[in-house]
C-alpha cells in the first residue's frame, strides 16, 4: 500500500463543482487515490512540504501524435497548410519504425509530464507497411514505465492517393486488417475501471484519408466493445471542399451519416462549425479538442469556443501533434487559447480559469471519466504543483486560478505526481536518465530523416 501526503500545501486549486480554492490544506493519497483533503495529518511513505506551493489538478490532453515528435522544427513544411503539409510529411512518417515510436513516445510523454500532463490521449495512425504492427503495444509499453495515464488509440487509414486520399499506399490498411488489430487491442489493453491507467479508443484518422466502410464498421465495433471514438473533422476549408465534392456533404453532416455522433464520440479541432452544426453538437453532446496553437500555426482557423460553452458542448484542450505545434506543451495551450479568443471574442471569450478548466475537467469529460480532472476526496492522485516564490510568479498571487492563462509559465513545474507517484520532481524526470534519451533520440531522428533524403 502506498501513500502520499502533501502537507499545508499555500493553494490548492480544486476545480470542484464550486471552484473552491483551499488554503494550508493536506492531500492524502493512498494506493493512487485521493482519501482526505484537509488539516488532518496522515502517516504516509513520503511526506511533501507544500507550504511554499500551488497545487493543481493534472491536465488532460485530449489530442496527440506523439510520433511526430521527430519531425519537429523541419524548415521545408514551416509555411505550409495541411493537405500540403500532411503530403510532404507522409513521406517522412512512412519510414517509422517501432523504435522510432518507442522514443518519440517517450520523448512527448516527457514535455507533457514536466508541464503538468498527468493523462494523455494519444491518435497514432500510420503503420508502415515494414513493421510489425505492433506499435501501439510499444506505446503502452512506454507509458507503463514512465508511469502517465494513457489513452491509445488504435487509429487507421484506408483511403490511399490511388483512391482519392492524401496518404502513400505504404501506411494504410484494409479495413478487415484494422478491425482484426482494434479487437486485439482492446481485448488485451483496454481496462474501463475506475482510476485505470490504459484505455482503447477507436480512430480513423480523417475523412480524406479513410473509406466509408471503415467509418461505419469502427463505429460499430466501438459500441460493441464499449469504447470511445475519434477523429479530426472541420479542421479546413480544404477538407470542407473535399467532403461537398465527394460526398455532396459537409463534414459533420458526412460523419452523422455514418453514425459518428453522440456522447462516445469527439473530434480534433473543429473549427468550422455553422450555427446548426453547434447545435447538432449539443444535442448529442458530441465533443471537441480544441487544439489552438496547431490551428494557429497550420493557418486552419480559430474554433468557436465561447459558442462551444455557451451551448454546453464537451470541450477539451490538446496539444495536436508535435510537428504542427511544435511542442508538447498544454501549459502553453492554456495561455494561447485564452489570449487568441481574448482578442477574436473580447469579453465572451472564456477567462484564464475557464481555460484550466477545459484544460482538466473538459478533458475527463471528452475521455468519458469521472474519476480524473479535479482534486476531490475519491479522485485519483494526478496533480501538479508550481513553487510560488519563482521570480516569474511575482505579483501573481491573488489568483492562482488564472496564473497560467494570464501569465503564462515558462519552465517546467516542480512536481508531477501520477496516480500518487511522483514522476517530476524539481523540474525533472524521476529514474529516467534525460541526456541518454536525448542522445538516443536525435540518432534515431537523423535516421528517419536521412530515409526519407536517399
Amino acid at each position: 500500500m502506498s501513500k502520499l501526503l502533501i502537507k499545508n500545501i499555500k493553494s490548492i486549486v480544486t476545480v470542484d463543482d464550486q471552484d473552491r480554492v483551499l488554503e494550508g490544506e493536506n492531500i492524502y493519497i493512498e494506493d493512487g487515490v485521493i482519501k482526505h483533503i484537509g488539516k488532518e495529518i496522515f502517516p504516509a511513505d513520503e511526506v511533501i512540504d507544500g507550504s511554499n506551493y500551488y497545487a493543481y489538478p493534472g491536465l488532460i490532453n485530449t489530442h496527440h501524435h506523439l510520433y511526430q515528435t521527430f519531425t519537429r522544427n523541419l524548415p521545408e513544411v514551416q509555411c505550409l497548410e495541411l493537405f500540403p503539409w500532411l503530403r510532404a510529411l507522409y513521406e517522412i512518417w512512412k519510414g517509422l519504425d517501432q523504435e522510432m515510436i518507442y522514443y518519440s513516445s517517450m520523448t512527448g510523454i516527457s514535455d507533457l509530464l514536466k508541464n503538468g500532463t498527468t493523462t494523455v490521449f494519444d491518435h497514432h495512425y500510420v503503420f508502415p507497411a515494414a513493421t510489425s504492427g505492433e506499435l501501439i503495444d510499444t506505446q503502452f509499453k512506454i507509458a507503463e514505465e514512465m508511469g502517465i495515464r494513457f489513452h491509445a488509440s488504435r487509429g487507421s487509414m484506408s483511403r490511399s492517393v490511388k483512391d482519392g486520399g492524401l496518404p502513400p499506399d505504404s501506411v494504410v490498411q484494409t479495413t478487415d486488417e484494422i478491425l482484426k488489430d482494434s479487437i486485439r487491442l482492446i481485448d488485451k489493453y483496454h481496462d474501463p475501471s475506475p482510476f485505470s491507467m490504459r484505455q482503447i479508443v477507436l480512430a480513423p484518422c480523417s475523412p480524406f484519408s479513410v473509406t466509408d466502410d471503415l467509418m461505419i464498421e469502427t463505429a460499430k465495433l466501438a459500441r460493441a466493445k464499449g469504447v470511445r471514438l475519434h477523429t479530426h473533422l472541420c479542421e479546413t476549408i480544404d477538407e470542407e471542399n473535399y467532403t461537398l465534392k465527394k460526398f455532396n456533404l459537409r463534414p459533420l453532416a458526412y460523419m452523422e451519416s455514418l453514425g459518428w455522433v453522440g456522447s462516445d464520440v469527439w473530434f480534433a479541432h473543429g473549427i468550422h462549425f455553422n450555427d446548426d452544426e453547434l447545435k447538432l453538437l449539443a444535442d448529442t453532446q458530441t465533443g471537441v479538442a480544441h487544439c489552438p496553437v496547431s490551428n494557429m500555426k497550420l493557418s486552419s482557423g480559430i474554433a468557436r469556443i465561447p459558442d462551444m460553452l455557451k451551448l454546453n458542448v464537451p470541450v477539451g484542450l490538446a496539444v495536436d501533434g508535435s510537428a504542427s505545434n511544435d511542442g508538447s506543451n498544454l501549459l502553453e495551450e492554456i495561455r494561447v487559447g485564452y489570449l487568441l479568443h481574448r482578442l477574436n471574442s473580447s469579453n465572451l471569450a472564456p477567462t484564464g480559469y475557464d481555460m484550466l478548466k477545459i484544460a482538466t475537467r473538459g478533458g475527463a469529460r471528452l475521455l468519458g471519466r469521472t474519476d480524473i480532472g479535479s482534486l476531490e476526496v475519491g479522485k485519483a492522485g494526478d496533480l501538479f504543483m508550481i513553487d510560488s516564490r519563482d521570480m516569474s510568479l511575482i505579483g501573481t498571487h491573488r489568483d492562482p486560478k488564472s496564473i497560467f492563462a494570464v501569465c503564462g509559465y515558462h519552465k517546467p513545474v516542480d512536481y508531477t505526481i501520477v496516480a500518487g507517484k511522483v514522476l517530476v520532481r524539481n523540474g525533472h524526470l524521476v529514474g529516467i536518465d534525460e541526456e541518454l534519451i536525448s542522445r538516443k533520440s536525435n540518432e534515431l531522428v537523423d535516421l528517419l530523416l536521412n530515409k526519407a533524403e536517399n
